[in-house]
């Protein structure tokens, strides 16, 4: 048994260098660590347990047979962050690539299913050149039975994609449907093809950085949620995502013990908001005040900037955040913004979290290019993920809420549970100078003082229609707040809902807009 017993310890020995010494020193030159580094550094310490060690290819073509590859080239187990259940697969660069075949595709499927039938959240470290193409339709298919799982997953547990190397061709359709994509900048790759078959295609002069690197997917395209500047940075920022979700969609988020003040009066919110109504500000300001201890986890934050989403606690609880940003494009409404609004609430309304919007929008972005690009059905998007949520959902308008966008950012008819509004809150089809341009544009052109009658009638159509009073009078505001009021009352209005029940008519699923 001795012997047996030595023999299994240095097969795992060997097993656990991957591709070897020289591959693991030319990972580390690239700026990278290697499957396990990463995986050491996600869990807690001793917890990982790791699955299908000893697993190998089985493929004879192009000599194949006789090509050791350690584990499979992926790592696959589960262990514990920060004491709560995680499973993972990290694909292994130093053996064949990391290159996906047969019996790689099936280690990553087996902690799928785990993970799905334990209810605990999966994280997967994509590093890896692709299909191994000696294994043919047999790693296609394995890419395949991953996308299944990742789809029959969605909105079940939390699904993390970490891109750490590159990822291309059908490769990146599986991060394409998970939850949260993390990119390195500098040292993550994604794009369906790369610069040398669009050169062949299209005659387009491109570098692997501008087509597919962590800035181009977080700025330019949204596919990527997160870009930090070193692996140790994105695996510290996974864990503190992880610490806002719950393990599936049958729990809640966990509860933290808040140290700070829960009925903290904050005055400088009384003074904020410029009393220019067209004078920007900074909207993550506000969030930041409101949030326990101020701090803010904020979910792609280099893409449409005009609207901010991320995550903050209140009273120890996780809240989703969806709030215009004056500071960019006066907080419109765009194409992008409504895809990422969209996105978010879903995310949030899959796995019970609550949703706080803070509204300060003029509307929706005017222009034939938004028009071409199918801002209807972009900005649908919006109305669709608020209208089917059914987390309780708090509305508080900050400014301007004016026409659909009034309604996109979640009014009362879209089914917010509770509408607070600032005094100085303006809600109304349009601005004040449009309207009086409109319907008083006959007083305006017929006086003798065409200026000061404007104003006058710019005043009238605020006092008459846009004010919070007057939506408070209606019923479309529960209660105009004063600023500096604000936190303890989202956080009374968030604990009131807690035992929120609203179900929504038997279907096998909507037909969303995208």
């Amino acid at each position: 048994m001795k012997e047996k017993i030595e023999r299994l310890l240095e097969t795992e020995k060997g097993i656990e260098l991957g591709g070897g010494e020289q591959r693991i020193e030319r990972q580390h030159k690239a700026g990278k660590l290697t499957a396990r580094e990463r995986i050491n550094l996600l869990f807690d310490e001793g917890s990982f347990v790791e699955l299908d060690k000893f697993v190998e290819h089985r493929s004879t073509n192009f000599d194949m047979a006789n090509v050791k590859a350690a584990a499979d080239g992926v790592v696959t187990g589960y262990g514990t962050v920060d004491g709560r259940l995680v499973f993972t697969y990290a694909q292994d660069f130093t053996v064949l690539g990391g290159s996906l075949g047969e019996m790689h595709a099936n280690k990553i499927c087996k902690v799928q299913d785990m993970a799905l039938k334990t209810g605990a959240p999966i994280i997967g470290f994509n590093d890896s050149g692709g299909a191994r193409i000696q294994e043919g339709v047999d790693a296609l298919s394995g890419y395949g039975k991953i996308f299944y799982r990742n789809t029959i997953s969605s909105g079940v547990i939390p699904q993390i994609s970490v891109i750490m190397g590159p990822s291309a061709g059908g490769a990146v359709y599986s991060p394409a449907i998970t939850d949260f994509i993390f990119m390195v900048d500098k040292t993550s790759m994604m794009f369906i093809t790369g610069p040398q078959v669009i050169k062949s295609v299209t005659g387009e002069d491109v570098t692997q950085e501008e087509l597919g690197g962590a800035n181009t997917h977080n700025r330019k395209s949204g596919v990527a949620h997160f870009m930090y500047k070193t692996e140790e940075e994105t695996i510290e920022k996974i864990k503190e995502l992880l610490s806002f979700l719950p393990s599936n969609n049958l729990e809640d988020a966990p509860i933290y013990t808040m140290e700070d003040e829960i009925n903290r009066v904050e005055e400088k919110l009384d003074e904020i908001v410029p009393v220019n109504p067209n004078k920007p500000y900074d909207m993550k300001e506000i969030i930041r005040t409101l949030a326990d201890n101020g701090d803010f986890f904020e979910v792609q934050e280099y893409y449409a900037q005009n609207i901010i989403t991320g995550y903050i606690r209140l009273n120890g609880k996780t809240i989703g955040v969806v709030a215009n940003q004056p500071r960019i494009l006066a907080g419109v409404l765009d194409i992008n913004a409504s895809d990422k609004a969209g996105r978010f609430i879903r995310t949030c309304d899959a796995f019970n979290i609550p949703l706080l919007n803070l509204v300060d929008v003029p509307g929706f972005l005017p222009g034939v290019e938004q028009e071409y690009g199918g801002i209807i059905r972009h900005g649908a998007k919006m109305l669709y993920a608020y209208s089917e949520a059914t987390v309780p959902k708090v509305t508080l308008i900050i400014r301007k809420a004016y026409g659909g966008a009034y309604l996109a950012m979640c009014s009362k008819d879209l089914g917010a549970d509770q509408v607070f509004a600032w005094p100085n809150a303006e809600i109304a089809v349009m601005g004040p100078d449009g309207a009086a341009n409109i319907i008083f544009k006959r007083d305006i052109e017929n006086s003798e003082n065409p200026i000061e009658t404007r104003q006058e009638k710019i005043d009238e159509y605020r006092n008459t229609v846009a004010n919070p009073y007057i939506a408070a009078k209606r019923g479309f505001v529960d209660d105009v707040l004063v600023p500096s009021n604000t936190r303890p009352r989202l956080i009374s209005a968030f604990d009131m809902l807690e035992s929120k029940r609203e179900n929504r008519p038997a279907k096998k699923h909507g037909n969303m807009p995208v």
